[in-house]
């Protein structure tokens, strides 16, 4: 057996579901926030995704924070690439999006990993935000920008709060389903 079967065969049909859901919707928010954070972003001479990547990494930690499977986030990230590199959608980096949408995915879910967390609470939905969206930053630098230190040191701080907000947004959202969850579970019981 594959280890790419292998790794697959972890997911359920509604896991897989929800991380195709996601993967969409992450996918189709971008030409909506697109000119905000070029408007944003401009002034301070940052690479754009760094100031709402927050919004875009969202949707890898909602998605692991509905399945709690590791390998969601980076699942969710190749799907994303997929996606882009189908349809032309959104961006131009053409292949390198494999890269530049997998690597946040593969950064956070190791981050994950090594804390034993799983969106389970407030901080490790901030910590995985913040680490999807410095992993985006980072190949997106070295990739177009390749700024000097001080210009990504800067690009790198305001992605990790934007990212580390990104991840509390989708921690309060799956806090909402998991309350939805209980109570539904509640009321077949009752």
């Amino acid at each position: 057996m594959s280890v790419w079967r292998k790794f697959l065969d972890k997911f359920s049909l509604y896991d897989l579901i929800v991380i195709a859901m996601v993967s969409a919707l992450g996918i189709a928010v971008k030409p909506i926030i697109a000119p905000l954070s070029h408007i944003l972003a401009g002034p301070l001479l940052i690479p754009p995704g760094a100031v709402t990547g927050g919004i875009y990494m969202m949707w890898l930690v909602l998605g692991f924070g509905i399945t709690g499977k590791r390998g969601t986030m980076t699942l969710i990230g190749l799907v994303q690439a997929i996606l882009v590199m189908a349809t032309g959608m959104v961006g131009s980096q053409g292949v390198m999006s494999l890269l530049s949408y997998t690597a946040p995915g593969i950064l956070a879910d190791l981050g994950l990993l090594l804390i034993g967390h799983r969106v389970c609470c407030l901080p490790c939905a901030f910590l995985a935000g913040m680490l999807c969206n410095i992993a985006g930053t980072v190949v997106v630098n070295l990739v177009y920008y390749r700024f000097p230190a001080v210009p990504l040191l800067l690009s790198l701080s305001v992605a990790a709060l934007s990212g580390g907000l990104g991840g509390v947004i989708a921690f309060k959202i799956v806090w909402q389903i998991r309350k939805f969850q209980k109570q539904d579970q509640n009321i077949s019981k009752g």
